[in-house]
């Protein structure tokens, strides 16, 4: 799983390929909320507000 910026997506797929064989489901997470979990503050690649979860 990956929190990341627009910028940093397409590495964020290619690393979750290369680890699980599988295509990522990506979700936005300016839109979507979650009861139990809240995303880090910044991207898991640089230090911008993460927006999208790749998983």
């Amino acid at each position: 799983m990956y929190c990341v910026c627009k910028e940093h997506v397409e590495l964020a797929i290619d690393r979750f390929v290369d680890e699980y064989e599988d295509a990522p489901d990506l979700v936005d997470l300016r839109t979507t909320k979650f009861a139990a979990w809240e995303p880090p503050a910044t991207c898991d690649m640089c230090d911008r507000p993460p927006e999208i979860l790749v998983v």
